[in-house]
């Protein structure tokens, strides 16, 4: 590709309106489209001093009375998105719900791209519409034009509802994550001279005023994050989410999973209803199934990180519940998920490929009833988009059979996880268990 001439440069920094021109041709061939005014359209603001492209922060620099940019962090968040494969058909539900999605981490996130996208389609009392338009030209996210691929459905004569690919929705999550990194960062940075810091806009002092929940006041630094040491275990995830103060306490320990980041959400079963641990935002994402109905699930290579990579790390973190614990096997979407990446696996035909052979299309896997009916819950896996589509279902596995199954290797793959599993691991198990949440697409969706 021929080296795009860039006006304004200067010492590796370009103009806003040339990195407008640099992002729109770069991404030009990309699958995700793109919108013009990445850089000087709403809701980028380079004031605030940074603007989010896809899923990269793109530091702004004031030089001369004139915003600019670093010329190589817009190439490389262009290869990033370019890099990006994004199928059209492969659509997650988005919106509206009828109660907002319970989503804590992202409450000091400007980006907040669910609530933009309800605003713009919505239209709900938001006096400064209008001006956040260019020319009648809708707001971006993240320099994405995020109508050209929002699909609306309505089903049977009621209320319509919005989808996104699944790629894209994934990118503007990422975009959040790496937007309060960010804003944790600079607030770090800027706290010893926190007197002499300009006051900036009211929605990114709401942003610091949750980035900085720790500090107990302006002088003094904030209180170093503690390692998880199962502080709630065999709490109700029902009664301690509406203790007052609970937030702030999450936000004291690191990621209980990869026990690095902060903390950000109080991860739970859903089949229990037992408190696992904090998760930071990555990783809760990670564990998230990836539904696409209520029992639908479509296996994903970040599976490869759940069960082969890191198995041993998550499977500690789901047996931290209570139920599953003493029952020896994992949460039916996390259960059937196992069942196709693991136990199915020799049965995934192979193509060939310039690379040797391939895995044919993507595996996905489906349940009848549930866990709360063993004798008639049944797993069914099968592979979508082969390309010869000569292949259908790989296999149908009673629950009962995987679960056992499950055992077997979770004594293989993790003993210590295994030595404290059992039903004469733990007493006072609820009489009933909670089923698997009935819409998954729906507003609970969030809540995994």
């Amino acid at each position: 590709m021929p080296e795009l001439v860039i006006e304004g440069r200067a010492g590796g920094l370009i103009l806003l309106g040339a990195a407008d021109a640099l992002w729109a041709g770069l991404t030009a061939g990309s699958a995700v489209p793109t919108a013009l005014g990445a850089f000087t359209g709403f809701p980028a603001d380079a004031r605030v001093g940074y603007v989010l492209l896809g899923g990269r922060v793109v530091a702004t620099v004031q030089t001369g009375g004139q915003w600019s940019v670093p010329e190589t962090e817009v190439r490389r968040a262009a290869a990033e998105l370019n890099a990006l494969e994004m199928n059209r058909q492969d659509l997650l539900r988005i919106g509206p719900f009828r109660h907002a999605p319970q989503q804590e981490q992202n409450e000091g996130t400007p980006l907040r791209w669910r609530q933009r996208i309800t605003q713009e389609l919505q239209g709900l009392g938001d006096p400064e519409r209008a001006a956040r338009r260019e020319g009648g030209r809708p707001c971006h996210l993240a320099g994405i034009d995020w109508r050209r691929i929002l699909v609306e459905q309505t089903r049977e004569g009621t209320t319509r509802t919005w989808w996104l690919p699944r790629a894209v929705v994934r990118l503007l999550d990422g975009a959040e994550h790496s937007e309060t990194r960010w804003l944790q960062t600079q607030a770090a940075q800027a706290r010893p001279a926190s007197a002499a810091v300009p006051e900036p806009p009211s929605q990114h002092r709401q942003a610091r005023a949750t980035d900085n929940r720790q500090t107990t006041s302006p002088d003094c630094p904030p209180a170093p994050l503690r390692p998880y040491t199962g502080e709630l275990e065999g709490h109700l995830y029902s009664v301690l989410s509406r203790k007052p103060g609970i937030s702030a306490k999450v936000a004291g320990w690191t990621c209980a999973v990869c026990r690095t980041a902060p903390a950000a959400v109080l991860d739970h079963c859903h089949e229990h209803g037992y408190v696992r641990a904090p998760l930071c935002q990555s990783c809760n994402t990670q564990e998230r199934p990836d539904h696409l109905y209520s029992n639908d699930i479509r296996v994903a290579d970040r599976y490869t990180r759940l069960f082969d990579t890191d198995t041993v790390d998550w499977l500690r973190h789901w047996h931290r519940c209570p139920g599953c614990r003493a029952r020896t096997t994992l949460p039916l979407p996390h259960l059937a998920a196992w069942t196709a990446h693991t136990a199915c696996r020799p049965l995934r035909p192979t193509h060939r490929s310039s690379r040797g052979r391939t895995p044919c299309g993507v595996l996905r896997v489906s349940w009848t009833a549930s866990q709360n009916t063993p004798r008639s819950c049944l797993l069914t896996v099968a592979v979508d988009f082969c390309p010869s589509g000569e292949h259908r279902v790989l296999a149908r596995v009673p629950y009962r059979e995987a679960a056992e199954r499950f055992g077997t290797w979770l004594a293989e793959a993790a003993p210590d996880v295994a030595a404290a599993a059992g039903p004469d691991r733990l007493d006072g198990l609820p009489a009933q268990s909670r089923p698997v949440i009935a819409d998954t697409n729906g507003e609970g969706l969030a809540l995994f």
